[in-house]
């Protein structure tokens, strides 16, 4: 990119500031010619987990009011796999600390990744998805 400026006493000042336009993920970024980002980019969030996590809590909640008597009851009433509702649920088992950094972006982990971890301490959990990279 090139700006052309005269100055008062009639010069001219040309300032050229390399720079290319990429796409990354739908969305264009600035990059600077040592390949960083001229901006940080905002964290993340994966919607995927966000609503797998929304819907395990409103899950646990109807299961906790009575709403469904059972697992078996609340899957054929939502119309999913009872091994799929059971595996979702467990998401409320998550570290609020953990929950919140996944909210935030601060995390960013797939759910197939969080359906499967074996990590059930909060302690652990903490250490899988907050340790430092």
């Amino acid at each position: 990119m090139s700006r052309v400026t005269k100055i008062k006493d009639g010069k001219t000042l040309t300032v050229r500031v390399p720079w290319a336009l990429r796409k990354r993920g739908g969305r264009k970024l600035v990059v600077t010619p040592d390949g960083v980002p001229f901006a940080a980019p905002r964290p993340r969030v994966d919607n995927t987990v966000v609503k797998a996590i929304a819907r395990a809590y409103r899950w646990k909640r109807l299961l906790e009011t009575g709403s469904y008597t059972s697992l078996r009851d609340l899957a054929a009433a939502e119309k999913i796999n009872e091994s799929y509702l059971a595996r979702v649920l467990r998401l409320t088992l998550l570290a609020p600390d953990v929950i919140e950094a996944i909210l935030d972006g601060r995390v960013t982990v797939e759910l197939r990744t969080l359906l499967e971890s074996s990590a059930v301490g909060w302690e652990e959990q903490r250490h899988c998805y907050l340790a430092p990279s």
